[in-house]
């Protein structure tokens, strides 16, 4: 029986993609690193000097030939002794690299285990650490830019910027509590008030740049919905460039859900095509609208799309979810000569035609908007939904606070939703957590990161 896995154990696995190439990287990490490589190659590297050489397995027996790269702890990624061999990319080489380790003393790294030693020796924070796997499956080049300047450490800057400002508020209100002698009230006083302000503004603006980095990580998800031959496939397949969808002119051609990927100002949007909405649908269609219905639910924005050529009198479906923005589009207006373009009124509107592209500019400024995307260039960093969230439990406690005080002078009060803030922004970076989360986020990890 194997025995349970700690910390403690030295860990290998394979650090390159699966499958054939030019060279695959096996990496190590652990106190028994060093002698693991030098049975493996015969005698040690100089530190951080790549070294050409065999690979040998605990018989002598050569596996392959290729460099040893040697990173003495704690001055290396995980903090600990690392040890990489790059040899050629097969998938039965590294499996006979990382047999050798294991029967040498090591064991298989769990998913993300390089990461979270990382993190557990101060060379990562979480933020960080988790902007790792968002920029290995970052989806644009904007993404990935933002995904890299949360891993130089720029979002958990700005966290580490509100917490100071959090810890000064709590400093001067907790010191006026413990001297209610002073003749001068400091917790009415101009300075306090000025300072609770430019710390509810700054939660602000780290909040609306956290979203857009929520959005650039996760991407935008957008439901083309209406009824048949509305035009919805023809207008997937003008956004995304690819005939995707089939079009016809006969209604209820769209029976499943589709999904095209598209790069929208640098956002990484997701369309849904769906079956067209009717009643007293066959069967199949039927199953295609409940699907589609579905997609609706989990979507972030809905387009529903009308024939502009129609005279009928059609409404919005009553049966999309609530909270989820819906903007009509009105397709087809080349045979109606309306003019293509947006308009922002109670219900948003946009006019284009999906046959020759009139108004789809409109129609993407639209869908940019309602992400609340904007190019942040390299103010832009990537943020998970954990951290958003974290981010308003932190503010609305800080409100919480700020009412407090001005509605019923309750400087206890304040000083207790201010410590509550700090620990939501503790969860962030990693200052405030639990074993529990740690697992949960590190398991979404690639094995060998």
């Amino acid at each position: 029986m194997n025995s349970p896995a700690t910390a403690d154990d030295t860990i290998v696995a394979v650090a390159t993609p699966p499958g054939r190439g030019g060279i695959g990287v096996v990496r190590l990490s652990g106190g028994l690193a060093e002698d693991i490589a030098r049975h493996m190659l015969g005698g040690l590297p100089q530190p951080r000097v790549a070294m050409h050489t065999e690979f040998l397995d605990p018989s002598g027996a050569q596996i392959d030939a290729g460099i040893a790269l040697y990173f003495p702890g704690p001055a290396s990624f995980t903090g600990e002794t690392v040890i990489e061999l790059h040899g050629h990319g097969g998938p039965t080489v590294m499996a006979m690299l990382v047999d050798a380790a294991v029967e040498l003393g090591a064991r298989r790294a769990e998913a993300g285990e390089f990461s979270r030693r990382a993190f557990l020796n101060d060379k990562l924070d979480l933020a960080q650490a988790e902007a790792i796997a968002d920029l290995i499956a970052s989806g644009t080049e904007q993404a990935a830019r933002a995904a890299l300047r949360s891993l130089s450490g720029a979002f958990s800057e700005a966290v580490n910027a509100q917490n100071e400002q959090l810890t000064g508020l709590r400093t001067y209100v907790e010191a006026a509590i413990d001297f209610p002698e002073e003749e001068i009230d400091f917790l009415v006083a101009d300075e306090l008030i000025a300072r609770l302000d430019q710390c509810g503004r700054a939660f602000e603006a780290l909040l609306a740049s956290a979203s857009i980095g929520r959005v650039l990580r996760d991407g935008y998800q957008v439901v083309i919905v209406g009824k048949p031959n509305a035009g919805k496939s023809s207008l997937m397949n003008r956004l995304s460039g690819e005939d995707t969808a089939i079009v016809t002119e006969v209604a209820g051609t769209t029976r499943d859900v589709l999904r095209e990927r598209i790069n929208i100002h640098g956002l990484a949007v997701e369309l849904v095509d769906t079956a067209g909405l009717r009643n007293d649908p066959d069967r199949i269609e039927e199953e295609g609208i409940r699907r589609a219905r579905a997609a609706m639910a989990n979507a972030d924005a809905v387009l529903w799309i009308q024939d502009a050529t129609s005279n009928a009198d059609e409404t919005i479906d009553e049966e999309l979810p609530e909270g989820i923005p819906v903007t009509i589009v009105r397709n087809k207006i080349d045979l109606t000569g309306e003019t293509a373009g947006a308009e922002d009124d109670d219900q948003p509107l946009v006019r284009l035609s999906a046959k020759t592209g009139d108004g789809l500019d409109a129609l993407r400024q639209r869908i940019s908007d309602l992400a609340g995307f904007r190019d942040l260039g390299e103010g832009a960093f990537t943020a998970r939904r954990r951290h958003v969230e974290a981010l308003r439990n932190a503010a609305q406690h800080f409100e919480a606070g700020r009412a407090a005080l001005t509605e019923a002078r309750a400087g206890e009060l304040l000083a207790e939703e201010l410590r509550l803030a700090q620990q939501a922004l503790g969860s962030i970076t990693g200052t405030v957590s639990s074993d529990e989360l740690l697992g949960r986020i590190f398991s979404e990890f690639c094995i060998g990161k």
